[in-house]
């Protein structure tokens, strides 16, 4: 292939390269990468803050946290639910209000129906010194006479009222500025958005599932080096080992704790050693399968480690 057909722009084919190319430029669709090494946290480090625990905790699900990361979340959780059901129970209490005064105002109008229906039903007296086709005539008469002068009341009444509703109208309408129309939850026809009942539980920032205090289990690394010092033993890319077979902890390891203990172990020393009679190797004690917690990893950032390495971010889309 020659050089200008490395360089050549007049092809009928859009290539795949350009579409990734054009995309990630035109700040359209969604856009996703894969990550490298250097955006993946250690296996040591709190889910929330991304540091080195210096007091760990486990969940139930393996995720790792600070311990005063996790408490300090688990409290602020529990503010902002009760802020939300501080506010469910006030609009609770205004809508049972407003059904109240919807039901009183209904029945004083079937109250004032009733009046009105049974206050029109009115019986005359019949003339016992006229006969009948000359007092239903007289009677007729009245009736007309009655009906021609409502009529005038009524539209005098009506005219008066038109006037009166079109001035008071037009000030009103001067006097309050009309919400935005383009917003819509500014329009006339809008309601207030309903609040749904919160939930009380408190749920794991990584896992989503209900999150306690006391389910927290307190993890005790064995450190490479027990001699050096906290601040020497972070500085190390080798930090801890194995507390039974002393192989290095890694995310290239999967790791494991033992609810008893606390302490960290590889998966393979757990297939191999404890689950031939489920026993803790450090204090003794009997394991059950929940005592277990598998302990979740960042990834190395090869493909090969198992773990899901690509970030999305979701743009809006461009329509023709």
């Amino acid at each position: 292939m020659t050089r200008h057909g490395k360089n050549c722009t007049a092809g009928a084919v859009y290539t795949y390269h350009e579409k990734k190319k054009d995309t990630a430029a035109s700040g359209y669709g969604t856009q996703s990468v894969r990550l490298g090494k250097d955006s993946i946290k250690d296996f040591d480090c709190c889910c929330l803050s991304l540091q080195p625990c210096r007091d760990p905790v486990v969940t139930p699900d393996g995720y790792l946290y600070e311990k005063e990361a996790i408490l300090e979340y688990i409290l602020h959780q529990k503010t902002e639910i009760a802020k939300k059901m501080k506010a469910y129970e006030k609009q609770k209490k205004a809508q049972r209000s407003e059904n109240h005064l919807e039901a009183t105002s209904e029945q004083r109008e079937r109250v004032k129906n009733f009046k009105k229906n049974e206050g029109s039903i009115v019986s005359k007296p019949i003339n016992p010194f006229t006969s009948g086709k000359e007092g239903a005539a007289q009677n007729g008469s009245v009736a007309v006479a009655g009906g021609a002068a409502g009529s005038d009341t009524a539209v005098a009444g009506s005219s008066s009222g038109s006037s009166s509703g079109s001035s008071s109208g037009s000030s009103s309408s001067s006097a309050s500025a009309l919400p935005s129309f383009w917003v819509p939850s500014l329009t006339p026809e809008a309601k207030p958005t309903a609040l749904k009942k919160p939930d009380k539980s408190v749920l794991c920032p990584m896992s989503r599932r209900p999150l306690k205090m006391n389910e927290l289990i307190t993890v005790r690394f064995t450190p490479l080096d027990p001699s050096l010092e906290r601040v020497k033993l972070l500085t190390r890319q080798d930090r801890y080992v194995c507390a039974v077979t002393k192989d290095t902890l890694g995310n290239s390891v999967p790791c494991a704790v033992l609810r008893p203990s606390g302490v960290c172990v590889t998966l393979e020393c757990v297939e191999k050693l404890i689950r031939q009679d489920m026993i803790d190797p450090i204090n003794g004690e009997k394991l059950r399968e929940k005592d277990i917690i598998v302990l979740q990893r960042g990834g190395t950032g090869y493909a090969g480690s198992g773990v899901d390495l690509k970030a999305k971010e979701a743009r809006p889309v461009m329509q023709a």
